[in-house]
């Protein structure tokens, strides 16, 4: 299941207290002080993982707490520090706080890190108040509490080439033809209903990921049909392919349908490479409306002609990356 939103509660451990002891050795006034201090809380941490590709695991898990830490020991002993918790999530993965609607992090490289909640530092031992004036220091620090906060994670698809198109225009037939991938493929409107993504191998050795965005229509942008919930995931690509059916009866009109949606929803869009696509050409449907578009590439994923053009192409916007 695709899950790409999702809302937590974060809280960091305590520190552990400092201790209160002392030594019980002849001609040590009182034994002197020796308590350690306290272990440190853990820490809460997020984690890109690129192995991940949902929040899934958030739907059912809404709150992640980390051990306190152990409170400080005789014989200047510090206490043990709390376990961190590391929550892996995708790459694409924004983390913003709620109380002030502010974007903390946002991971997008394997392995990066972002500490949401810090652990409470750890309470110091008596052992630490002893002084010339003060041989039997009799108090400790406590530890200090750590950190609760509420946040809002949200995923965007890191893709290098997103497929943008009507219901049916062909995008899981194109994803599925030249990757691995296997979303839903079916002739009703509106079959795939999540974002899927698949790698694509070219040249010697290079390989890009393409992404397909679930089906827009007009008034998108503004929440209709699947609306903006999965058009966010177009902002993270770097070139957009608009896929029309060969057998469209308006491809112009369409076409430019799908790029107002777009830039309504972000004008930065508009600054993106692209390329338009004629489907499905093995049906062999004439269609002079086609002549109203300047220029676009021919492809049918079931015959696979046009497609290793294609490939190429992309291949060469990518390269001027």
């Amino acid at each position: 299941m695709f899950i790409d939103y999702a809302e937590i509660e974060c809280e960091s451990g305590h520190g552990g207290a400092g201790r209160v002891s002392f030594r019980r050795e002849k001609f040590v006034p009182k034994g002197g002080p020796d308590g350690g201090d306290g272990g440190k809380g853990g820490s809460v941490v997020f984690v890109a993982d690129s192995n991940l590709h949902t929040l899934q695991d958030m739907r059912y898990k809404k709150s992640y707490k980390a051990e306190n830490g152990d409170s400080g020991t005789t014989s200047r002993k510090t206490g043990k520090n709390g376990q961190d918790i590391r929550i892996p999530v995708p790459l694409g993965t924004i983390i913003s706080e709620v109380s002030n609607n502010t974007v903390n992090a946002d991971l997008v490289s394997d392995g990066e890190e972002f500490i949401a909640c810090i652990g409470g530092k750890g309470g110091k031992g008596n052992v630490n108040y002893k002084s010339s004036t003060r041989q039997t220091p009799r108090y400790a620090q406590k530890g200090l509490a750590g950190e609760k906060k509420q946040f809002t994670i949200e995923l965007k698809v890191l893709a290098d080439v997103g497929l943008v198109g009507l219901p049916n225009a062909g995008k899981s037939t194109l994803l599925s033809s030249v990757s691995s991938a296997t979303p839903k493929i079916d002739d009703y409107p509106f079959t795939t209903l999540q974002p899927h993504l698949g790698i694509v191998k070219y040249g010697e050795y290079k390989s890009f990921v393409m992404a397909d965005i679930p089906g827009l229509i007009e008034g998108a942008s503004k929440g209709k049909g699947l609306g903006y919930q999965f058009l966010k995931h177009i902002e993270r690509t770097k070139i957009l392919l608009f896929l029309i059916d060969t057998a469209d009866e308006n491809p112009i009109e369409n076409y430019r349908l799908l790029k107002k949606e777009l830039l309504n929803y972000n004008p930065d869009l508009k600054k993106r490479k692209y390329l338009i696509v004629r489907t499905k050409i093995d049906t062999k449907i004439d269609n002079n409306k086609w002549s109203e578009i300047d220029n676009y590439l021919t492809i049918s994923s079931v015959s696979k002609e046009g497609i290793p053009n294609l490939i190429n192409q992309i291949g060469k916007l990518l390269n001027e990356e």
